[in-house]
């Protein structure tokens, strides 16, 4: 079981809980004192342990999975099923952060029914609420599974599930009339009951305007520093990535680069006979050590 999570107050809001709710993360506006939240993607235990340890308050399980583990060129080509495989994954870890699940690509666009269903795939499996992308014409889809007392996140701006439509990975709301459709979405969306939305590719002035117009906190990527928390892929911050990062980005650490430089001494240390050492090898006690030379000397 992981350790407890370590608390961080600030002089106006409460300390984070060790385990974090729903209700909890609705509640951090920026504007009302509340610290800026802190979301990472995780896909398997190892990575919701380093989330964890850390102090994020929220991990996504994001249909990102498709690219960065699973080693396809964009997010449509990954199942409910395959989400649920790795949300179980992250969750047995049993971290503090809220465990978000994302909701695939045409998992929430077919029918009410369809949606309800896939979503319970994903709480089955350990996630404690879902997210979708999309404005005003998801709301069906996120009524039904506030009805069902499943929370939902949405997410506005560049949505990368509607890549085709938009014509690639592009900044979206950049005039006036796109970034005032935005804002009517997000109220849309938190009137419909999310409890929190990600703004993705959008221009730091619209993200501040979508960030003061709800009363749900707004989770940034690659939409400024005016939102009420971040979000980034771990592959990304870590450095795990071979593809050029985008203009967000910023990389913590070059994991990659590491990586290889170690598996490459292993290679060599095995190569040369330097790898195992004799300490890293078991040995007989002296006694059947003996025996066994014996034993060979007599039927050599």
């Amino acid at each position: 079981m992981a350790p407890d999570a370590t608390t961080a107050t600030t002089p106006s809001s409460p300390a984070r809980p060790p385990r974090v709710t729903v209700p909890w993360v609705r509640s951090r506006k920026v504007r009302d004192g509340a610290e800026r939240l802190v979301m990472v993607t995780a896909y398997d235990a190892p990575g919701a342990r380093v989330a964890h340890d850390a102090g994020v308050d929220m991990i996504l399980v994001g249909d990102s999975l498709a690219m960065v583990v699973l080693g396809h060129p964009d997010t449509l080509s990954v199942t409910i099923d395959e989400m649920a495989h790795h949300v179980r994954a992250v969750a047995r870890a049993m971290p503090a952060p809220l465990v978000v699940g994302d909701l695939p690509w045409m998992s929430y666009h077919v029918s009410r029914e369809d949606t309800v269903r896939n979503a319970a795939q994903l709480i089955r499996a350990g996630a404690e609420c879902v997210k979708l992308e999309g404005g005003r014409k998801r709301l069906p889809m996120v009524e039904a599974l506030v009805d069902a007392e499943i929370p939902v996140m949405g997410h506005l701006g560049l949505t990368p599930q509607s890549m085709h439509s938009m014509g690639g990975f592009r900044v979206q709301a950049r005039q006036s009339e796109a970034a005032l459709a935005l804002v009517a979405d997000a109220k849309a969306l938190a009137h419909a009951g999310c409890f929190a939305i990600v703004l993705e590719g959008v221009p730091d002035e619209v993200a501040r305007m979508v960030t003061s117009a709800i009363d749900v906190p707004t989770i940034g990527i690659g939409a400024g520093p005016g939102c009420d928390g971040q979000v980034l892929v771990y592959h990304d911050l870590l450095g795990l990535e071979d593809r050029t990062p985008a203009k967000f980005v910023r990389r913590y650490a070059d994991l990659k680069a590491e990586s290889v430089a170690a598996v490459s001494a292993y290679a060599a240390d095995v190569r040369s006979g330097a790898f195992p050492a004799r300490s890293e090898s078991y040995h007989l006690d002296a006694e059947q050590s003996e025996a066994l030379s014996l034993y060979g000397s007599t039927t050599g």
